[in-house]
This record gives structure tokens, C-alpha cells and sequence, in this order.
């Protein structure tokens, strides 16, 4: 009897050969299993903030406005205005503010529309983004399940994911800026998922360019039939990519992946298909730029950037520099990549000032104790690297054969990645590198796939995921110790 697919790919090494449990178990009993354990670890560690822009944006929606009440009163539910940074005033004919609108895209308060119809600005953002956020898991793991991978290297893959990434310190947190990671992370992952699920010979066919007959055949015939043009599950990955733009925009620089990956059978139908169900959410969202703001870039973010610039001199931005520069890319890299935690610290890093730690002659420096730390993390970011290691496990996937979906989730990205890069900003307060969010759901294929070219997860995949969900459970507690 030929052996099934999940035990061939591990047949190489006996250590992985599947017990058998793991296999007979149907896989939405296991995507259930990871959801609940993901509801639970999201909720436990958290601590309450007043961060829910959304909230406001959402009852705005809901009242047939676009502009959210600002300024905003301090009140048993909110602080007031000193919560409310990130927002771009809006002012009356006698030059008193009116209002503001958010810069962010809208797609996260749509979201939360039909909660803040239930229990208006008592919507506890934070219980949305935990459930989301598990959600989100269960849609890893049935993503993941498209590929031509073990189970158990299926597995995990969801669990790095769930614990080893800066998603867990998101979803958690659930405050404005992390709320809307989750949500964009939310479609991202159905529409890869959707993808790979119309393409199974997706890690089997090297990359070929077209070559120029075949795109000027492959064009004649879309002439005469311009329907041959249209595959529908393309087209919907496409519009649920285009919806996790609405969220990130920046999400929209992993296209390359539904050019080479998903139903169509070739670059036209690929690429046609899913730019077609990518420009409707996307054009949707320019619209609304205009009608609100009067541009197709919200002027909110220039706003924000020169306060920011201004307001925080030790963050070095430039306020004469773009919001997207290429001059930002040298700090920007070492953040990603090298910036460690403060070991022995003098100061709590604070989102307002440092705190003095370690006062005392005789103070015992302690793992979570917030007066004298052994260590903590740095408010601005911490290298990717040092947060989850298990991220190396994309190097086997890249040193073997460039198959279209190595190439087409590489391309995503890295092409994320680098505009994020140019961003003034990476992110800052926050645990690791929150912008990685944007990128993860393309970067899991290649760590499944990194882990399959090995035909094993093995002792050296089971370490890296492990330290990364150990570092990741030391950075929420330390965030949320620190009121983050």
C-alpha cells in the first residue's frame, strides 16, 4: 500500500516518521484545538488601554460621518485627548477643532461596526482583537494545509506563528495600531490560503519567465474572449488581498505573489485575475481618501510625521525627509535586525520618560521585576532575529529550487519589508518589530516549506520554534508590565 502523502515526506528520518495520532486526527478538530489555545494565551497576559480610535471611527460610520468626535472629554471610559494621539483635527470657520479623522485606512472600524452597534464606544477593542487574532490562527493552520507539506510540519508552522511572532504581543494588545495588523493579517491569510488552494502544483514548478510569443498568444486570445481571462477563485484571493490593504496599505507590495501563485494556469490569468479582485477594495479606499480629505493619500500621515519629528528629537526622523524615505533605510535595518534588548539596565525603557531601576546597593535583579530587570525590551524595536529566530528556517526553502511559490512569497516579502523599511517610523512603542505582521502571513509558506526541503522539523526546527515562543511570552509580559 503506497505510503499517504504526510508520511513520504517524512519517511527520510525516523525520528519524524508520524506516531499516527497526529495524522488520524481530522484536521478541523486540530484548528479548533490551536483557536482555543490562542483565545486563552491571547487573553491571559493582557492588561487594559485606552487606544480604540477604531471604536470612535466605527460609531462615526454608523451616524453616516466620517469625522470621529475630537476633542475628546476625560471620562470614566477614556483619559481623554492625551489618548488620542494619530489623528488629524479638523477645524470650524472660527479655527476651533470640529472633529478629526483617523489617517489609518477604514477597513478595521468596518470591522467593528456591528460591535459598536451593540455596545457603542464600551466596545472593548481589546476582546475583538483577541478573538480575531485566534481566528487568525485557525486560518494559518487551514492556509497551510493547502501545501504539500506534513502535518506536523503543518503544525508547526501555526504554532510559530501563534507564539513564536510579534503577532501574539498584536492580537493581545488589541490597541489601534496593533488592532489593525490583526485584521489586515486576517484577510492576507485567506486570500494565500485561497491561492494555494487553486494551485497544487505550486512548489513543483520551477520559475520560468513567459516568453514574448506566449504573452502576445496568451494576449490575441483575451481579445477574442476576454473572459478566458478570469479564473473566480483568483479573482476572490485577489479581492480578499485587496481587503487586507484596506487595513495595511502597505500589505499591497506583497502582490507578486498572486502572480505567481493560484488558480489560472498561467502569468496572464494570475496576475488579471487577482488584480482585478485588487483594485476594487483598493480603489474604494482612494475614493474615500478623496471624499474625506480631498486627496488620494490621506494628509493625515504627513501631519503625524512632522508632530512626530518635532515632538520625539531622541527617535531621529527628519522632518525634511519623505514620510517614505531611503534615507531611513540604515537605522530602519538595524532595528529589524540588530537592535537587542537593554541587558542590566539603569532605566526602564517608557513610552513617556525612563524610570530610574536598581537604586538600592543591594537590589536583586530579577527576570520580571520592573524595579531592577536582568533584562527588557527596547520601546523602539528589537531585531526580528532575536524575537523569532525560527524565521531562519526560511533558509532551505531559498537555497533550493526556486519553485513559484518560493519565488512569489520571497518577492512578497521582501517587497513589504523594504517600503516598511523607508518608513519614518518602525513602529515605535512596541515589543519587536510590529511591521513584520504585515509580511508574516507570506513569510509562513516559506518557513513550512524551508522545513520540508529538510523532510523533517527536527531538533534544530523544534529549538528555533521554541525559543521564539519563550522570547515571545517574555516580551507581552514585559509589555504589559511597562503599560505599553
Amino acid at each position: 500500500m503506497a505510503a499517504a502523502p504526510d508520511e513520504a515526506s517524512d519517511r527520510t528520518d525516523l525520528r519524524e516518521r508520524p506516531t499516527g495520532w497526529l495524522d488520524r486526527l481530522p484536521a478541523i478538530a486540530v484548528g479548533v484545538a490551536l483557536v482555543a489555545i490562542a483565545a486563552a494565551a491571547y487573553w491571559l497576559p493582557g492588561s487594559e488601554r485606552f487606544y480604540n480610535h477604531f471604536v470612535w471611527q466605527a460609531e462615526a460610520f454608523l451616524q453616516g460621518r466620517a469625522m470621529i468626535d475630537w476633542p475628546v472629554q476625560p471620562s470614566a471610559g477614556n483619559p481623554g485627548d492625551a489618548y488620542f494621539q494619530d489623528v488629524y483635527p479638523v477645524y470650524g470657520p472660527d479655527g476651533q477643532p470640529i472633529g478629526a479623522l483617523l489617517p489609518f485606512p477604514p477597513l478595521p472600524a468596518v470591522v467593528l461596526m456591528p460591535f459598536v452597534a451593540i455596545w457603542g464606544l464600551a466596545t472593548d477593542i481589546r476582546a475583538v482583537s483577541v478573538g480575531l487574532g485566534a481566528i487568525d490562527v485557525g486560518i494559518a493552520w487551514w492556509a497551510l494545509g493547502r501545501l504539500a507539506v506534513s502535518r506536523r510540519i503543518r503544525l508547526a508552522t501555526t504554532v510559530f506563528f501563534a507564539f513564536g511572532t510579534v503577532f501574539w504581543y498584536a492580537a493581545q494588545l488589541g490597541t489601534t495600531w496593533f488592532f489593525a495588523h490583526v485584521v489586515a493579517v486576517t484577510f492576507a491569510l485567506l486570500a494565500i490560503g485561497l491561492a494555494l488552494g487553486g494551485d497544487r502544483a505550486v512548489d513543483a514548478d520551477v520559475v520560468r519567465l513567459p516568453r514574448p510569443g506566449d504573452l502576445v498568444a496568451s494576449a490575441t486570445a483575451a481579445l477574442r474572449d476576454p473572459g478566458r481571462l478570469i479564473d473566480r477563485r483568483q479573482l476572490a484571493a485577489g479581492l480578499l488581498f485587496g481587503l487586507a490593504c484596506t487595513a495595511r496599505l502597505t500589505v499591497v507590495f506583497g502582490a507578486p505573489f498572486f502572480l505567481l501563485v493560484g488558480g489560472g494556469g498561467s502569468w496572464l490569468r494570475r496576475a488579471v485575475s487577482a488584480g482585478i479582485g485588487t483594485a476594487m477594495p483598493v480603489a474604494i479606499l482612494l475614493a474615500y481618501n478623496v471624499a474625506t480629505t480631498g486627496d488620494v493619500f490621506n494628509p493625515g500621515y504627513e501631519y503625524q510625521y512632522q508632530l512626530e519629528a518635532r515632538g520625539y528629537p531622541s527617535l531621529d526622523y527628519h522632518a525634511n525627509w519623505g514620510i517614505e524615505d531611503a534615507r531611513y533605510l540604515p537605522q530602519n535595518l538595524v532595528i529589524m535586525f540588530l537592535e537587542p534588548p537593554m541587558i542590566l539596565p539603569s532605566t526602564t525603557p517608557s513610552s513617556v520618560a525612563p524610570a530610574p531601576v536598581c537604586t538600592q546597593p543591594d537590589a536583586t535583579r530579577g527576570l520580571f521585576e520592573t524595579a531592577c530587570p536582568i533584562a527588557t525590551p527596547r520601546d523602539i524595536g528589537m531585531s526580528i532575529l532575536l524575537t523569532s529566530p525560527a524565521y531562519l528556517l526560511v533558509i532551505p526553502a531559498l537555497r533550493g529550487r526556486r519553485s513559484r511559490l518560493v519565488a512569489g512569497a520571497f518577492l512578497a516579502v521582501v517587497g513589504i519589508g523594504l517600503v516598511n523599511l523607508m518608513h519614518f517610523s518602525q513602529g515605535w512603542v512596541q515589543f519587536g518589530y510590529r511591521f513584520s505582521n504585515d509580511f508574516v502571513p507570506f513569510a509562513l509558506p516559506l518557513v513550512a516549506v524551508g522545513m520540508a526541503r529538510r523532510n523533517r522539523v527536527g531538533l534544530l526546527g523544534l529549538g528555533l520554534i521554541g525559543a521564539s515562543i519563550m522570547v515571545n511570552l517574555w516580551g507581552v509580559i514585559w509589555g504589559n508590565l511597562l503599560g505599553w
